[in-house]
């Protein structure tokens, strides 16, 4: 069980700034004497605990996130759904202040642990943000391989095009922008604008996508496309999105957990399974209230 009280940092990394420092849960050899399985291929989140300027904001809140499905977290604002989104591929740890404690899992392997580099979790694990967020002087084409030099990733110009085609096809957008590929992105409406930026996510070839509320900003002729887009993406990659819209949470997703914060404490999941399970026989009698429009 995680102190609620800060902790050293692990024993074979170098001392961490105050802001980037993590709260170990288990002493770093318990982990060869746990026996609870790692889920291949797909996110598994164990007793993931955060804080910001020493505020706990989640508390012990473990997730298994199935490969080729599409996981949403929901409940009220302000529960802690965004931070644990972002501690599943390390932004949480740029916010100053920002603390963590607890494991997250890809391919059985925490992406927290020190020999691990935080460029690699991000490039197996990408992120969608709520408002749309291309680079609007840069090209389309060039908005979509963006990500590969950040990441050293070589290809010839006849792959780049290729890849090119191939994202912006799998993100919906190819054929509306097919014949202005060397244009600006931001000259794209926003809801194209939020498909580049998943077409830019995807060219790094991710495990998994992250997704905050991507459809908040979005009219609903966008929202039926981005929702359409994810539901087709998670026949080949994970997908976690954040949502407020119970109605598509119910749409697009296969797992459903349920987050809450009561009163001033720390956010954690109060139910979690299948969405129709989640949706239809809720075991919480809060599960129930929130789905049913009753609060939040």
């Amino acid at each position: 069980m995680a102190s609620s009280q800060p902790s050293a940092a692990r024993s074979n990394a170098q001392p961490a700034p105050a802001s980037r420092q993590r709260r170990p849960t288990v002493p770093r050899g318990a982990r060869a004497k746990e026996s609870a399985p790692v889920v291949e291929a797909a996110l598994d989140a164990r007793a993931v605990s955060a804080w910001f300027s020493g505020r706990k904001v989640l508390d012990q809140v473990s997730l298994v996130m199935p490969k080729y499905e599409v996981t949403a977290l929901i409940g009220p604002s302000g529960c802690g759904k965004s931070t644990f989104l972002r501690t599943l591929n390390r932004m949480h740890e740029l916010v100053p202040g920002a603390e963590f404690a607890g494991e997250v899992f890809l391919d059985g392997k925490d992406i927290y642990d020190p020999s691990r580099r935080i460029t690699e979790a991000r490039r197996h694990i990408g992120m969608v943000f709520q408002k749309p967020n291309p680079f609007p002087a840069m090209s389309i084409q060039d908005n979509v391989t963006a990500g590969l030099s950040l990441t050293g990733i070589k290809v010839t110009k006849s792959e780049r095009e290729e890849l090119i085609e191939e994202c912006l096809t799998k993100a919906g957008l190819w054929n509306e922008a097919k014949d202005r590929l060397g244009q600006p992105g931001g000259g794209l409406s926003g809801g194209q604008q939020q498909r580049l930026c998943i077409a830019r996510s995807l060219a790094v070839k991710p495990r998994v996508l992250l997704m905050d509320e991507p459809c908040s900003a979005l009219d609903p002729t966008s929202t039926r496309r981005i929702e359409q887009t994810i539901m087709e993406l998670a026949t080949e990659v994970t997908i976690v999105i954040v949502t407020h819209n119970m109605q598509q949470a119910a749409r697009v997703s296969d797992k459903c957990a349920f987050f809450l914060a009561e009163m001033g404490t720390p956010g954690v999941i109060v139910e979690q399974g299948e969405t129709k399970q989640i949706f239809e026989f809720p075991q919480d009698p809060r599960t129930n209230d929130y789905v049913n429009g009753r609060f939040g």
